[in-house]
């Protein structure tokens, strides 16, 4: 076994410690608390789910690169939650329904207000 190993894993700012130095430049210039804010916004205007389709198409001004990455601490922070629905894409492709989290979701699920 090799010292130099050395695994795969994520570092603060969503950056692997194997990414080229152009990535952490990157993810320093994102501020990911604000785009979280951007994307829970959004997602809360549809009280029945959404997919990610449909949040970008209200956020024309961002690519599905910047957007797609929130998804998860938004989840693990229980701010939105996956309600085990699926709806088809428009590549066809199924996604998964999201909905910003209730007090309700909170208790059922466990999840930290």
């Amino acid at each position: 076994m090799s010292d130099s190993f050395t695994p795969n894993t994520p570092v603060p700012g969503g950056v692997r410690n194997t990414d080229p130095d152009t990535s952490y430049e990157a993810a320093d210039s994102i501020d990911t608390t604000v785009l979280e804010r951007i994307v829970y916004d959004t997602i809360k205007k549809f009280p029945n789910g959404c997919i990610n389709d449909e949040v970008l198409a209200l956020l024309p001004g961002f690519t599905h690169q910047t957007i797609s990455p929130r998804y998860a601490p938004l989840l693990r922070k229980g701010w939105i939650i996956d309600t085990g629905d699926r709806r088809k894409a428009r590549s066809g492709r199924s996604q998964r329904v999201m909905k910003a989290a209730v007090k309700e979701d909170h208790e059922t699920q466990g999840l930290q207000p």
